[in-house]
């Protein structure tokens, strides 16, 4: 993974990409480091969400 899309709220911004219909490659899971689920955009780029600890 090259992209990321670091956030202060996981929860909230998990939420509102699925609800636009986001598709979802990889679902949540909670690692050392934080939170993290990885998303396909427009172009097929992977991006992860991630919130970190």
């Amino acid at each position: 993974m090259f992209l990321f899309l670091a956030t202060d709220d996981f929860a909230r911004d998990h939420a509102r990409l699925t609800e636009a219909g986001v598709e979802w490659v990889r679902p949540p899971a909670t690692h050392g480091y934080g939170t993290v689920a990885v998303f396909r955009d427009l172009y097929g780029n992977l991006w992860d969400l991630v919130e970190f600890a």
